[in-house]
């Protein structure tokens, strides 16, 4: 019997709001929230996550760029992303 685990792949805080993303099996998902709004979807890579992310309404360009900074850290720390469709992250300088 398989396992279904989930693991924290990013976690960006700040005065705006937060973004978790996690790994599931072989997808990503993508949490978000602010003051008045909650965002949940699921995505097979993280391209697809930068792309959600980017047409969030509540979600600000600040934390937008926290994020994207977050992601690149993580990537270059582990390399998880080529896992899951590659590295390529839309946004992403």
């Amino acid at each position: 019997m398989g396992m279904n685990v989930t693991r924290h792949f990013s976690d960006t805080r700040t005065e705006e709001g937060r973004v978790r993303i996690l790994v599931q099996t072989s997808q990503f998902v993508l949490e978000a929230e602010g003051p008045g709004w909650h965002h949940r979807s699921v995505h097979p890579d993280l391209g697809d996550v930068t792309l959600e992310l980017a047409w969030l309404p509540g979600l600000g360009a600040c934390l937008y760029g926290q994020v994207l900074e977050d992601l690149v850290r993580q990537v270059q720390r582990d390399g998880t992303a080529a896992e899951f469709g590659g590295t390529d992250l839309p946004g992403a300088a």
